[in-house]
């Protein structure tokens, strides 16, 4: 790891990513609730385990102050990466860098949603390229892989115009809408790191 601090801001030409701060709570309460619907396919869930009881794994999910210190903290220590998406003053969507892996792996995954009205602008591709260039340059990673639902088609044009590279398949690879779901993996490898 090169030069990690947070918070940090990166900056592209036409969004800007920086940490979700308490102050966001209402932006992003209001786009959330917004794109309930739009984003539920493709969000993670919690899997329900035998024994165990639905509405304690619904009292297990953070409120947004918990969150966002959850966030930064896992920011801070490098284990994961996570920001708000911005365009110019508006709350787009999210972005975060997961699973980072130092030592001989290097690796980490990229995962994002973003609102429905900012779809297909470019933008979720503009914050993919910012983040990996920053799991490039700044966490000296070997490799980041987005998995994506073999569904989602928008989110493996971003993958593939963000210079990842179809890797294979994953079955039943997360819990994501109430069901584990089959994933396609994309990678991309640091052209620096030899």
């Amino acid at each position: 790891m090169r030069d990690h601090s947070w918070p940090v801001t990166l900056h592209g030409t036409e969004i800007h990513l920086k940490p979700l701060r308490f102050r966001d709570r209402k932006k992003w309460l209001e786009v959330r609730a917004h794109n309930r619907e739009w984003l539920s396919p493709w969000e993670a869930t919690l899997p329900f385990t035998p024994g165990s009881d639905p509405e304690s794994l619904q009292k297990e999910l953070p409120s947004f102050f918990r969150l966002v210190r959850t966030l930064n903290r896992e920011s801070r220590d490098g284990r994961s990466i996570s920001f708000a998406m911005w365009h110019q003053n508006n709350l787009i969507g999210q972005i975060s860098m997961g699973g980072i892996i130092l030592g001989a792996l290097r690796g980490a995954h990229i995962g994002y949603w973003i609102d429905r009205e900012y779809a297909g602008r470019g933008y979720t591709t503009e914050a993919v390229n910012l983040m990996t260039e920053y799991g490039f340059s700044v966490l000296a990673l070997h490799r980041i892989e987005i998995n994506l639902r073999p569904e989602n088609a928008a989110s493996r044009r971003v993958a593939e115009k963000a210079g990842y590279v179809f890797e294979g398949e994953r079955s039943r690879y997360l819990h994501i809408d109430g069901d584990w779901r089959d994933h396609l993996s994309f990678v991309k490898e640091n052209p620096l790191i030899k």
